[in-house]
């Protein structure tokens, strides 16, 4: 997975996350929504200016004195977490 900051403001950042799709961008852009500091956080396949289909870019903002990459870096680890809850649930069952 290769990472592109495109805009990095204090409570805003937007990233190229290239060649994901929908399914890895959902459970992001789900996760990030429930991180604390968050305020918005969703992404385009398809950017106007870009003419056509392109590897996703995710915008986020975040509230005063939450900085948008480490609000970032919290989620990522979130998913982490919840993946690693779910393999181990399922290991369980089978």
């Amino acid at each position: 997975m290769e990472l592109r900051v495109i805009d990095k403001q204090e409570n805003e950042l937007s990233i190229e996350i290239a060649g994901e799709d929908h399914t890895f961008m959902n459970v992001l852009k789900g996760t990030l929504l429930e991180t604390d500091g968050i305020t918005a956080a969703t992404y385009d396949v398809n950017p106007e200016q870009s003419g056509g289909q392109t590897d996703p870019v995710l915008t986020i903002k975040t509230e005063g004195g939450v900085d948008a990459l480490d609000a970032l870096e919290t989620g990522a680890e979130e998913v982490i977490e919840k993946t690693t809850d779910f393999q181990e649930a399922y290991d369980a069952a089978v």
